[in-house]
């Protein structure tokens, strides 16, 4: 999972300081590295590094960067990797000088790395799927030029849609994508099945139009942009410099599957996503789960609900009114430290869960509590609340997932881990409880979850579910393909790559 964004700006006007606070605004979807990339009519100005947006750029780099379009992105690794050459946006000079920003990943990244040396003699430098991906678009960018003779070979939009529609008939798997043609535009992709989010809009700046791509609404809104639409499911969107806007269906008869984690976890509460409200969806995550909860054990004894905040708090308020208990807020997040769950490596986040949470002693002692979180992964965080909440001096310790038990690996941008290393592999919801030390738990259910993110939504929605059922709905995945995936993302593969110098 990754943020990305793309701006054309006015003629003659400096974009970088607002990719700078776009990215701001998207770092939670990753904080291993950040990249912007600008264009001016003839060359190009490029920052990237680990680290955060605020870490990696300073004064002197975003007045470095210059020109009136650019991309960003911030980087969140799902296969374990955190080197510097992995962060984005990635370049290449030929043709035209191209560069991308990439949300998502490609499930045929092998094949692809391969087929791209053999047949368009393009070598990759990295482990990484958006590096091959540029490398694709670059490709066939080159070929639809020549094949449709352009003038000296000179680009215009026809050829950049059928660059892609090929692009899409060569590359699997979940692509949110924001390009650059240096001095040309910006091209936003998105994959047939529309899995990770992309949302547009523009705003009017000395009589013309501003246009931005973006991961998450919340972007536009704090920029001051009017959300126009999201990208539509294969659909190709170009903006060239001077502001002209063109788009066309480059890979139809995809069956619309957004990720239904976005709304789980990874997307802020103030963005809409593909139509829907992540804060609604969160609301009735927690009046979902209440219901369950009066209807499974009505003398449930729960005296208060307590969230492990952040992405917990918003289904903890809707469940304690639900319920009809107190909610409290009993755990401090120190905001300094990152989000737990996207930090590459076990021993970063079990190192991290203390230092990022401490209790509020007064709102645990002598009472029945209910821990409310977004859900439950590996198991080792949920544990250690547990303790936290124990030491604490709580009487009792109950538990809720606002999300089905994760017994799936994720394929399509989501660092979840091998299988083995779920907690919820070959257990019982009792044996999870056991587990985590907890008195009794409750999972969301599936239908629920699915019911709770549609909402009141007037368009029908089936999201990918996959980490919970299994069911993949791009690319052939198999056991093989699976086994292949884990021994990338199992934690002592990751150490062992931190360890090496």
């Amino acid at each position: 999972m990754c943020g990305i964004l793309g701006i054309v700006g006015v003629p003659e006007s400096t974009i970088s300081p607002t990719l700078y606070d776009g990215l701001l605004v998207l770092q939670h979807r990753g904080q291993d590295a950040a990249g912007i990339l600008t264009s001016t009519p003839s060359r190009v100005y490029h920052r990237r590094a680990n680290g955060l947006v605020r870490d990696v750029f300073q004064l002197k780099h975003i007045e470095l960067l210059q020109g009136s379009m650019g991309i960003g992105h911030v980087r969140y690794p799902t296969a374990g990797s955190s080197s510097a050459a992995e962060a984005q946006p990635f370049y290449t000079n030929s043709p035209f000088g191209l560069s991308i920003a990439h949300n998502g990943n490609l499930t045929n990244s092998d094949e692809l790395i391969e087929d791209l040396q053999r047949k368009d003699h393009r070598r990759i430098n990295t482990d990484s799927d958006s590096e091959a991906l540029l490398n694709l678009f670059a490709a066939e960018l080159q070929r639809a030029v020549a094949d449709r003779g352009g003038m000296d070979g000179g680009l215009d939009e026809d050829s950049v849609f059928l660059a892609v529609e090929r692009l899409h008939q060569r590359a699997v798997g979940s692509f949110s994508v924001v390009a650059m043609i240096t001095g040309w535009g910006v091209v936003a992709i998105r994959d047939k099945n529309g899995i990770r989010p992309l949302c547009m809009g523009s705003r009017e700046v000395k009589g013309k139009t501003e246009w931005i791509f973006a991961s998450e609404s919340v972007a536009l809104d704090v920029l001051d942009f009017k959300l126009e639409r999201d990208v539509a499911p294969g659909e190709t969107v170009i903006i060239r410099s001077n502001g002209a806007f063109s788009s066309k269906v480059t890979a139809p008869n995809g069956e619309h599957r957004p990720c239904i984690f976005e709304h789980v976890y990874f997307s802020r509460p103030d963005s809409t996503i593909d139509g829907i409200s992540v804060h609604g969806a969160r609301l009735r995550m927690g009046r979902l789960l209440g219901e369950r909860i009066l209807a499974e054990r009505p003398s449930h004894e729960i005296d208060v609900v307590v969230p492990v905040p952040d992405s917990g708090r918003i289904a903890a308020l809707e469940m304690a009114r639900t319920l009809g208990v107190q909610y409290r807020e009993g755990f401090v997040k120190n905001r300094y430290i990152g989000r737990t769950f996207i930090m590459p490596g076990q021993s970063v986040r079990k190192d991290s869960v203390r230092k990022k949470l401490n209790t509020i002693e007064g709102e645990f002692k002598n009472k029945n509590v209910l821990i409310v979180d977004d859900s439950i992964v590996r198991g080792n965080t949920s544990k250690r609340i547990v303790e936290m909440a124990r030491s604490a001096g709580a009487k009792s310790v109950f538990f809720a997932s606002c999300a089905p038990p994760v017994i799936h690996p994720n394929v399509y941008g989501i660092d979840m881990p091998a299988r083995e290393e779920y907690i919820a592999h070959g257990r019982s919801v009792d044996q999870i409880c056991e587990a985590i030390g907890a008195d009794w738990m409750v999972y969301q259910r599936l239908d629920d979850l699915i019911a709770a993110c549609t909402g009141d939504s007037t368009n029908a929605v089936t999201f990918d579910c996959s980490c919970f059922d299994g069911i993949y709905i791009a690319g052939a995945i198999d056991a093989t393909y699976l086994d292949r995936l884990e021994a990338k993302r199992k934690d002592g593969a990751k150490e062992a790559q931190q360890a090496t110098p």
